[in-house]
């Protein structure tokens, strides 16, 4: 006997209909998992809809930079990329704005370091070890 003909069962009928395609978490992840038809105003009220999450770990923001984890870990306890500690763990997480916006600094800087420090190509005469 299942739970919905037992009497007084309170058991909502979880048999899939013959017009279900997928389990019900499919559907539901499916329903949640499809941003292409929120406008950007919903995008922003509900960011957990959004496709991008809002924070990364330092091994996310390795992988996006390609640096080593330990890396990230010394740009944030340098206070150069900004960071939170969340959670009983401790656990780091960066602000998806946060990356790109030290991102931005990062080629700010190396505009500024290469305007200073202009390319010149060496002649043949001028190279090294000739």
């Amino acid at each position: 006997m299942d739970e919905r003909s037992r009497p007084g069962s309170d058991l909502p009928d979880s048999t899939p209909h013959q017009h279900d395609t997928g389990t019900r978490t499919d559907a539901h992840n499916d329903a949640h998992n499809d941003t292409e038809r929120l406008s950007p105003a919903e995008k922003e009220f509900c960011p957990a809809m959004a496709a991008e999450p809002r924070f990364l770990t330092l091994a996310d923001v390795a992988e996006v930079l390609n640096i080593s984890t330990s890396q990230v870990y010394a740009l944030v306890r340098n206070q150069e990329l900004d960071a939170i500690k969340i959670g009983g763990r401790g656990q780091w997480r960066v602000e998806r704005d946060r990356l790109e916006a030290y991102i931005s600094r990062m080629y700010d800087q190396t505009r500024d370091f290469l305007v200073q420090h202009p390319f010149s190509e060496v002649g043949a005469e001028d190279a090294p070890g000739e």
